[in-house]
């Protein structure tokens, strides 16, 4: 048996895909989704009314993330009674770069 056996290189994992990005967060438990991430969310009532908040609009428009999730948070509350369910919208892109990152230190290590 030779004294310093030879380890495979390892290889880089390819998730910059789109599809797999929405796969993978499709299994994702969401109890809470950061303000950042989220391109837009949809509020459905029970009457069919769907009011759309384009999030990440708002972002890019210099409005600051805490105030946009105070003022969602307030509207979810006085909507509440009305509020048949809500659609969050994940910027995928935004997960992957702050994910990757993470993934790619993780992954180096093994």
């Amino acid at each position: 048996m030779p004294a310093n056996p030879k380890r495979p290189k390892s290889k880089k994992l390819n998730t910059s895909n789109k599809k797999r990005w929405q796969e993978i967060l499709k299994g994702v438990e969401k109890q809470e989704v950061p303000i950042h991430v989220l391109d837009k969310l949809a509020i459905n009532l029970h009457d069919g009314t769907s009011i759309v908040i384009e999030i990440k609009s708002l972002i890019e428009d210099g409005i600051d993330p805490d105030v946009i999730e105070d003022q969602i948070t307030e509207h979810l509350e006085n909507l509440a009674e009305n509020v048949f369910n809500v659609d969050f919208f994940v910027d995928v892109k935004l997960v992957e770069k702050a994910v990757q990152p993470e993934t790619d230190k993780l992954l180096s290590k093994l």
